[in-house]
């Protein structure tokens, strides 16, 4: 028997043997998969000029309320407990104590690199659309570098593969990323971005971005509440919304007040703080950049055009999400004997197109069963509190400006009641608001001016054109009728024809008949 391997000895030899591939084989199925070009950390740039957390309920605003039911995104999403980065700087050492970018979602830059080298060079492309009349975009794939100093948006591509071919090596477009194009004043003091193709030697990369790159302005008219919307906030919503707050925000023309206004909104649009371009040394590298905003109406969003389909009515779900307001739908006036009466905000300005006789108007308004709120200048800084308030009520009311924006926060099935000044600006006036109620669910009414409301009875002759000819006052340009029509002048009211307006907005209210 000597020599042979005891037979137990033997049976665990073979066992051994046996297992030694299934080691190896569940060895390579453990093993992550990263490609080569992993990143080496993780860290927010200490170039980021504002910081925008995405915020637990009990948080406040940085206008001082408090907001609310902010767990999760608008978009039914759950917003990540801590800002995810989405940027590498390189070349920097590995930072241990960082976490490595490692997600159970496939982000879009895990979706590129899996495809072949050659599929994505192919893809590489710059398409502008210069032929809408609010806008020119462009939309920029492949290696792109964004150099905020330079204002250079650059698609690096191999001289082989150049899409143009070398002879036209160099092509550009010149972008200024605000959406009012057409007025060529404020246009010429938005900075412009060239957006360029260049088989060149291109800058190193300091920063490389997980996500699509968005390019605005908050330059032009901001400030007033109107362009805000329908030049920034709505247009930046049409276009990144898709993202899923998976976006980086680059802003020229950098208005620090204008983000802290808006930080509400904005953060829930992007996960990632705003990047101030025009102060950046650093060389941002990107899959995606979109540069401009895709606007197409006044306070309007066109669903055919929209990347994801959206509407106005999104849009208004996605700010009731962002401010907490509670109310949907308007109330509903069953009888005269009501015991919750509608509530009417009055919107009053000060100085131009202000209501000399409100409180008749509020009066007559009381009298006829409404519950009547006034809101002058003050009351509307604050935009979480004053949203909110608009949002409790069931008519809006007030002389044309910037202040019936705040339609945007009414109920649906809500009315907006505008009082257009005397001078030809019925027109204009339905244009900027009553045209967009439609599509927000919102009934609109409107209170001609007539001359002996006007202030200006008080300035000009009967016999002047200002009254025997507005349009000859259109004909001198905008700035005529800024100066004579919407600048100088107040309104007073006649309460016996408005009563006819607030009985209509009261008829609104009310359930139609069975």
């Amino acid at each position: 028997m000597a020599g042979r391997i005891p037979q137990r000895f033997g049976v665990s030899i073979s066992l051994l043997c046996l297992m030694i591939p299934c080691f190896f084989f569940v060895g390579s199925m453990l093993k992550p998969s990263l490609d080569t070009l992993s990143f080496s950390s993780l860290r927010l740039s200490s170039t980021m000029s504002l910081e925008i957390q995405v915020v637990e309920e009990e948080n406040r605003g940085t206008d001082g309320s408090e907001v609310g039911g902010m767990a999760t995104s608008a978009m039914g999403e759950e917003s990540p407990p801590n800002k995810p980065a989405n940027e590498t700087i390189d070349p920097s050492p590995i930072d241990h104590h960082e976490e490595p970018i490692f997600s159970s979602e496939t982000s879009l830059l895990e979706e590129i690199l899996q495809e072949p080298a050659e599929e994505q060079e192919t893809k590489s492309k710059i398409s502008c659309d210069e032929s809408e009349r609010r806008s020119d975009t462009c939309a920029v794939h492949g290696d792109v570098r964004v150099v905020g100093h330079s204002s250079s948006i650059i698609l690096a591509i191999d001289g082989a593969a150049a899409v143009h071919g070398e002879e036209e090596e160099g092509i550009s477009w010149k972008i200024r990323p605000y959406s009012r194009k057409w007025e060529t004043t404020v246009m010429g003091r938005i900075r412009e971005l060239t957006v360029k193709e260049s088989t060149r030697k291109q800058p190193q990369c300091s920063v490389n971005h997980t996500v699509p790159g968005i390019v605005f302005s908050t330059g032009g008219f901001l400030g007033n509440f109107f362009h805000d919307f329908s030049d920034v906030l709505i247009p930046l919503f049409t276009t990144a919304r898709r993202h899923r707050g998976r976006v980086q925000f680059l802003v020229t023309d950098f208005n620090y007040g204008w983000i802290a206004k808006y930080e509400t909104i904005l953060r829930r649009l992007s996960y990632y703080p705003i990047i101030d371009l025009d102060r950046e040394r650093t060389v941002r590298c990107f899959r995606d950049v979109h540069v401009g905003l895709l606007s197409h109406r006044e306070l309007g969003i066109d669903p055919s055009k929209a990347p994801n389909g959206d509407s106005m009515a999104d849009f208004r779900e996605f700010l009731r999400s962002c401010f907490s307001l509670s109310r949907e739908q308007a109330v509903v006036v069953r009888s005269a004997g009501r015991k919750k009466k509608p509530r009417l905000l009055l919107i009053n300005r000060r100085g131009s197109r202000s209501i000399t006789n409100r409180r008749e108007v509020s009066s007559l308004a009381r009298s006829l069963g409404f519950k009547v709120l006034v809101a002058g200048p003050e009351e509307t800084k604050n935009v979480s509190r004053f949203a909110r308030t608009v949002n409790s009520c069931d008519v809006l009311m007030g002389v044309h400006g910037a202040g019936l924006t705040n339609m945007v926060f009414l109920p649906r099935g809500a009315t907006l009641v505008q009082i257009v000044p005397w001078g030809g600006l019925t027109s204009a006036c339905r244009h900027d608001f009553g045209d967009p109620a439609a599509d927000m669910a919102i009934r609109y009414l409107e209170y001609e001016v007539k001359e002996e409301e006007s202030s200006l009875i008080r300035q000009y002759p009967r016999q002047h054109p200002v009254f025997t000819d507005p349009l000859s006052i259109h004909k001198q340009g905008w700035d005529a009728i800024w100066s004579v029509f919407l600048d100088k002048q107040t309104v007073k009211v006649d309460v016996r024809r408005l009563r006819g307006v607030l009985e209509e907005a009261l008829q609104l209210q009310r359930p139609p008949p069975l």
